[in-house]
């Protein structure tokens, strides 16, 4: 059964590739294809959240950033931001080129998250969106962390949780991650904090949030522990985020 599903994952992986060689509104519109496809999918699997407190909690936050998040918006094109809650017990957000985005309620749920560490994230991956990172075909890892995710959805739902997040992964992680540039997300984390900021979030909470995840990691045995070789330790974006505080709180002040 796992064979019958490789094809479309390949396919969504192909489009990806394809449209990180041509302009930059080419690969927001493809991104918007693709994103709508697999939304309406998830939709007909009933894994979209409506509803939910988490769901509703995550939708506010979101409202309320994307008119400061359009403000830093360089890109020269306009963003159609977008967000859908998806029902999973994983530790994961994602943005795709464009600002299609997508919450998982595992990561609001399962680390008790504030709003302004749901701000925290929900400002890391609108970075990743206004910087373009999904473009670059050295930050390719973007991409295939999405696609990745989204087929381990429909592959969950046919061989269970477990084994379709150990198949996808092992593809994702040897095959494709290992180019990820780490650079990409420190930027993400550092304009991520400054927009948090701006919008009305405290980005006092930033620095704690990495010590949820990394206690949720050695709890699950080393849930993140896959991200180790191209993603900046927990720690030094701990650190990172620290340094920057002072430049942020007088952000977070002056939205007051």
């Amino acid at each position: 059964m796992l064979k019958d599903y490789k094809k479309p994952f390949f396919i969504l992986l192909n489009s990806f590739v394809l449209a990180a060689c041509v302009s930059s509104a080419e690969v927001n519109q493809q991104s918007e294809h693709n994103y709508t496809q697999e939304i309406n999918k998830m939709k007909v699997r009933g894994k979209i959240d409506y509803s939910s407190t988490t769901a509703k909690r995550i939708h506010s936050i979101f409202e309320k950033m994307v008119p400061y998040a359009d403000r830093e918006n360089h890109t020269n094109l306009p963003f159609k931001w977008q967000i859908n809650v998806i029902k999973s017990d994983q530790l994961n957000a994602w943005a795709m080129p464009g600002g299609k985005m997508a919450f998982y309620t595992g990561l609001v749920d399962r680390l008790k998250l504030t709003n302004d560490e749901i701000a925290t994230v929900m400002g890391h991956e609108m970075a990743h969106a206004l910087k373009e990172h999904g473009k670059s075909q050295t930050n390719f890892g973007i991409v295939t962390n999405i696609a990745a995710q989204l087929t381990h959805v429909a592959l969950s739902t046919t061989i269970g949780e477990e084994a379709s997040g150990l198949a996808v992964g092992l593809v994702k992680d040897y095959a494709l991650d290992k180019p990820y540039s780490r650079s990409a997300e420190t930027e993400a984390d550092e304009v991520g904090l400054m927009l948090m900021a701006k919008s009305g979030f405290n980005p006092q909470a930033a620095p704690g949030l990495w010590d949820k995840m990394k206690t949720a990691s050695d709890h699950t045995g080393g849930v993140l522990a896959t991200l180790s070789s191209t993603h900046p330790t927990d720690e030094s974006r701990q650190e990172n985020l620290r340094r920057l505080l002072p430049k942020a709180i007088e952000l977070y002040k002056s939205s007051k």
